[in-house]
């Protein structure tokens, strides 16, 4: 009953960065081979595999017969020439047509700051009901990943960022475990940056101490209001991470897996 699944849906920032490992200009074959050969070594240890329907569906053959596929529904990114980061789909795929290509379920990411415009977000709103109501019509699984920001803070690994994360993650929480979305299980950031906590904040400044850290962990478990939710690692270290979901269970945090 614990979800432990391999992302591997980068798209454009994988690409960037075998091409540097390689320095060699990025194409297309590599960033294949690259998810056919994660696929094939390490599913045997993890529930489920997060894959690309661009680049990714070759590697889902590549799998362990008892891995499910996770397929992502977005395309890579944002839209940058407007306010908002606002998201899209991939144009020449429905949850249908994943659903046929072998997709256990299906996995959309979404940009969001709580406090942005309601014209903004009155559009994520319906653009996210959307999806729920496809996958609801397919009988699909529908997780609905949430990445946090502010409009206002070009760097969301900053202390500027840090003090504002619990209310933007914890509210985002909130709006989208409502029954409306038809989310099946949501894909989240932990209420905190680790890295500003009492006792892990190296030389970072301390911003929460650890009793009030525990307790953003207890206010996002309620906000979920019993939706299943996973843990993202949101690219920090394995030992960090690590140590975070110790922390997370010692808040009593009710996560389902990562």
């Amino acid at each position: 009953g614990v979800i432990a699944a391999l992302a591997i849906d980068q798209r454009g920032s994988l690409k960037k960065m075998l091409a540097a490992a390689a320095n060699k200009p990025a194409n297309e074959d590599d960033i294949v081979e690259f998810k056919k050969a994660i696929s094939s070594e390490l599913t045997k240890y993890a529930s489920a595999i997060l894959l690309d329907p661009e680049y990714g569906l070759p590697a889902a053959a590549q799998r362990d017969a008892d891995c499910g596929l996770l397929t992502a529904y977005e395309k890579t990114g944002y839209d940058t020439t407007a306010p908002g980061r606002m998201p899209d789909l991939l144009a020449d795929w429905s949850v249908k047509r994943l659903k046929e290509a072998g997709a256990d379920s299906i996995k959309f990411m979404l940009y969001y700051d709580v406090d942005e415009g309601e014209e903004i977000n009155r559009k994520k709103q319906a653009f996210v009901e959307r999806i729920g109501d496809e996958c609801v019509a397919e009988d699909m699984p529908f997780f609905l990943e949430l990445m946090s920001y502010d409009a206002n803070i070009d760097d969301t690994k900053s202390a500027e960022y840090a003090k504002v994360k619990p209310h933007k993650v914890n509210a985002m929480v909130e709006e989208f475990a409502k029954d409306r979305y038809n989310v099946d299980v949501l894909k989240v950031e932990v209420p905190v940056n680790m890295d500003y906590v009492e006792g892990y904040n190296g030389d970072n400044e301390v911003i929460f101490s650890k009793e009030q850290a525990l307790n953003f962990f207890k206010e996002q478990d309620k906000a979920t209001a019993g939706v299943p939710f996973i843990f993202l690692s949101a690219g920090v270290s394995a030992e960090l991470f690590q140590e975070t979901l110790k922390f997370a269970h010692e808040a009593g945090s009710s996560f389902n897996g990562v």
